[in-house]
């Protein structure tokens, strides 16, 4: 019976009668800064951070009307034509 029981142990138990103790070893990370998003691949749908074009130092700057636009803009009221619009509406 025993004879049946050793050609059923699995080989690992082999090893223990050797002596043989196992080894690790240290692997590195594949990290290169503490960031967790930096192990992350791109994700598709990921909204307007996915997609490099469009963060904000890709901005093209600000907007400047042309100067026929600026002609056709109204002069700024006064103080006074302010207060009298406000005291006309708030009757």
């Amino acid at each position: 019976m025993s004879s049946m029981l050793n050609k059923i142990k699995p080989s690992s138990h082999k090893n223990e009668d050797k002596g043989d103790e196992q080894q690790f070893s240290i692997q590195p990370h594949p990290a290169q800064t503490n960031n967790p998003r930096d192990l992350e691949p791109p994700q598709p749908g990921g909204g307007l951070n996915s997609n490099p074009e469009m963060q904000a130092f890709h901005t093209p700057g600000p907007y400047v009307p042309s100067p026929s636009l600026m002609q056709n803009v109204e002069k700024p009221k006064t103080r006074e034509e302010l207060k009298a619009r406000s005291a006309e509406l708030n009757r």
